[in-house]
């Protein structure tokens, strides 16, 4: 078979392969690239092999271009990258890989391309396209993997157990694609998942977190989680999670199922959403359940306080998964110990003070809030759920009303601390602060308007209070 090489390709194309004439090192493009053009996606990475040195080839290609790339050339890896235009392309020669029983760092030696596809993870991923001009644009496809393309399977090249102990890494890439793409994992190929799955204890958290946040970031997240867990990979990095599995009875009254509740919440969001810390938001919203948990007999199962225990965990999960403890962190924290205030106002009679808290507390991330909070509507019943949507759009309504009354959110008071000092001629002090204090709780109860002269003769009249 011949790969249709696009107009936009043909260039690169053909300056590879004079590059590789040059040098006398046959050339492929492999993997990713290949597989993602069969598919129809786009793809920006572009890996090229070739038996020979690819960092001679990258040099030999670097200077065909105008103006020459600047080349990154790896010598202790064997590899060189350039980018050109909005592709980023990187160099190695075919090589052999093995590895020890305690590693996924290979012991390399130069190959074939045989050797090179032998060692790549799926068929999907083995494919490589000619750029040598006997056979220019031919499709090399030793393990079929066109055919499992077009059967959306995910198939190890090689004989599974082999290829998970190699590199463990790889069975999360398995479930990446078939999250991604839309696969099913062989069946083989899955129970040799299952099998190799204590190896991911070699694997680094970052690592493990860089193909997590690719599943998150799939179209539909929940299929990547639920065959992390049929595959007894999720207990391993995020047992606070697979701790949400199952449901409890006692006295005949059994609560929802918060793992499979999670996920659902999960793929609301990702409907809506593409930002990856707002979807960890909505995977972490309710973790903290499992130890919240509490039965009261003839009333039934609560969660009290399980928004706190969950922004609790967010910083352990994040520190463990080593994934960034900045403001992304912070972000996700919030979110997630906010997410049941909006809903939980309508459980009692509705304030425009505890609405006026709520535009103060979540400031800019009151959207974000506001969409995971819809994506937690997932009752069964359709009553119920008509009532908590009718209760989200009342409380929307009224965030929108008394923003645009109010101009709460992002909102500091208009009275400062040096303004206080100022004013009663005092130094810095527990006393500022107290009277700080009691101006925004006055404006946010709505005793006083958010306004400078109100929030000025309050400052006066409490201030002397305070300061008596």
């Amino acid at each position: 078979m011949v790969f249709e090489i696009k107009a936009y390709e043909r260039k690169i194309f053909n300056l590879l392969s004079e590059a590789a004439l040059e040098i006398n090192a046959p050339t492929y493009i492999v993997g990713g690239y290949v597989r993602d053009r069969l598919l129809g996606r786009s793809c920006k990475d572009l890996d090229v092999v070739c038996v020979g040195s690819g960092i001679e080839l990258a040099e030999a290609f670097a200077k065909k271009l105008k103006p020459v790339p600047r080349l990154v050339t790896y010598a202790r890896f064997g590899t060189a990258m350039l980018k050109h235009k909005d592709l980023e392309i990187e160099f190695v020669g075919a090589r052999r890989e093995s590895y020890r029983a305690d590693s996924r760092k290979p012991a390399v030696e130069e190959g074939t391309l045989e050797d090179d596809q032998n060692r790549r993870d799926f068929t999907i991923n083995a494919l490589a396209i000619s750029v040598n001009k006997q056979d220019f644009g031919a499709i090399i496809d030793p393990f079929n993997g066109l055919a499992d393309l077009a059967k959306k399977r995910i198939v190890t090249p090689l004989n599974p157990l082999s290829t998970f102990s190699d590199d463990p890494l790889r069975m999360l890439r398995a479930i990446r694609f078939a999250s991604q793409l839309n696969f099913k994992i062989d069946p083989v190929t899955f129970e040799g998942i299952q099998s190799m799955a204590p190896r991911l204890s070699i694997i680094s958290k970052e690592r493990i977190a860089s193909e997590i946040n690719k599943i998150i970031l799939s179209n539909k997240p929940s299929r990547g989680f639920l065959l992390l867990d049929e595959a007894n990979l999720l207990k391993q990095f995020f047992p606070e999670l697979t701790a949400l599995k199952g449901v409890e009875i006692r006295e005949k009254i059994a609560h929802k199922d918060n793992f499979l509740h999670t996920l659902e919440v999960l793929d609301n969001v990702a409907r809506n959403s593409d930002n990856l810390w707002l979807r960890w938001a909505a995977i972490m919203h309710d973790v903290g359940k499992a130890s919240a948990k509490r039965f009261h007999e003839g009333q039934g199962w609560t969660f009290h306080g399980h928004e706190v225990v969950s922004a609790r965990l967010v910083p352990k999960v994040f520190k463990r998964l080593k994934l960034p403890l900045d403001h992304k962190m912070k972000y996700t924290q919030k979110i997630v110990a906010l997410h049941h205030r909006p809903i939980s106002l309508t459980k009692e009679n509705i304030s425009d003070s505890a609405i006026r808290r709520l535009l103060f507390d979540a400031g800019d991330e009151l959207d974000d809030l506001m969409l995971l909070c819809k994506a937690d509507i997932t009752s069964k019943n359709k009553e119920k759920k008509e009532r908590f949507i009718r209760n989200y759009e009342y409380v929307s309504e009224k965030l929108k009303e008394l923003e645009e009354k109010d101009k709460i959110r992002n909102w500091q008071p208009p009275i400062s601390g040096e303004m206080i000092m100022e004013y009663f001629e005092i130094k810095p002090s527990k006393e500022v602060g107290y009277i700080k204090v009691a101006i925004r709780e006055a404006i946010l109860d709505g005793l006083i308007s958010n306004e400078y002269e109100a929030a000025f003769e309050f400052m006066k009249e409490k201030g002397a209070e305070i300061l008596r």
